[in-house]
């Protein structure tokens, strides 16, 4: 969503938390370069680059809701890569309200953030009504309720212990994995608890864990 209010402009993105650290660390990625939004907005790689090497991490606000009055932490990496644009902060546990959203993002109650920033060179597109974003002054990212790009998730939020939840874990073996939706629900409704105690005493590279987790999932698809 873009929200108007002189040059300065807001746009949300959708979370991923997977896991929060019991320090309040977590991180993932609060723009995804080349994807057009609900506000038909496209950002391009390198918009928010001069922004950060000005302000660096440390000048560029975490806020709850873009609220000033709300600062709920602090960003330790703010970087750019081919993906989009990548966080990592700290939720200020001290402070209250910190705390709660710690506790809401743990639950999947609050998965969302915002870019705040002042568009400074943009091309709208008259055929297809796209805006593309080139250069863009990033001032503040807050955790918000509601998202604008679904892509763009948190992905990590350490802290629900060192084993990933269910939702995590589908999403690996879809992802990463190469399963199909249906084999990775197969493991997890069959196979997960099993594998989950078997997993730190199994050396192995991904490829092999993946390679195991096909051979498991056809073995058990085939007694049904």
């Amino acid at each position: 969503m873009k929200i108007a209010g002189g040059p300065d402009e807001r746009k949300y993105s959708s979370l991923d938390v997977e896991q929060v650290e019991a320090d309040g660390t977590f991180s993932g990625y609060a723009s995804l370069f080349g994807r057009v939004d609900l506000g038909r907005d496209l950002v391009e790689r390198g918009a928010f680059s001069e922004s950060i090497t000005k302000r660096g991490a440390g000048g560029i606000r975490m806020l709850f809701q873009h609220d000033p009055n709300q600062p709920i932490g602090a960003w330790r990496e703010i970087r750019e890569d081919e993906r989009g644009l990548f966080v990592r902060g700290k939720l200020a546990t001290g402070v209250g309200r910190a705390r709660e959203v710690l506790e809401l993002m743990r639950d999947g109650a609050l998965d969302g953030l915002s870019i705040g920033f002042r568009s400074q060179q943009a091309v709208s597109e008259p055929r297809t009504g796209i805006r593309r974003i080139k250069k863009a002054d990033l001032w503040e990212i807050s955790v918000v309720t509601f998202p604008m790009l679904p892509e763009a998730r948190v992905e990590t939020v350490k802290g629900r212990g060192d084993l990933p939840s269910p939702r995590e874990f589908e999403r690996w073996l879809t992802r990463d994995a190469g399963l199909t939706r249906s084999e990775a629900k197969t493991v997890i409704a069959r196979g997960f608890a099993h594998l989950l105690r078997e997993r730190d005493a199994a050396p192995g590279t991904p490829e092999r864990l993946a390679a195991t987790i096909r051979r498991a999932t056809k073995l058990l698809q085939q007694r049904d």
